[in-house]
């Protein structure tokens, strides 16, 4: 299987240090698991980030 064309090469170990991280910092530890592919370890990452961007926005006055 060359690549990554069905999107179900595992994750890379950077993927993983990252994830686990990201599922570490926002307490969310059900974020990371064993075993993910390269394309639901990157969807992941890109949710947990966006979490943390949202989280550290100032707060709405009106």
């Amino acid at each position: 299987m060359a690549g990554d064309a069905n999107g179900l090469e595992p994750m890379t170990v950077t993927q993983a240090t990252y994830l686990k991280t990201l599922a570490d910092q926002m307490h969310e530890p059900k974020a990371f698991e064993q075993g993910l592919s390269r394309s639901e370890a990157s969807r992941r990452i890109d949710v947990l980030r966006e979490k943390i961007r949202i989280w550290e926005l100032p707060p709405h006055t009106d």
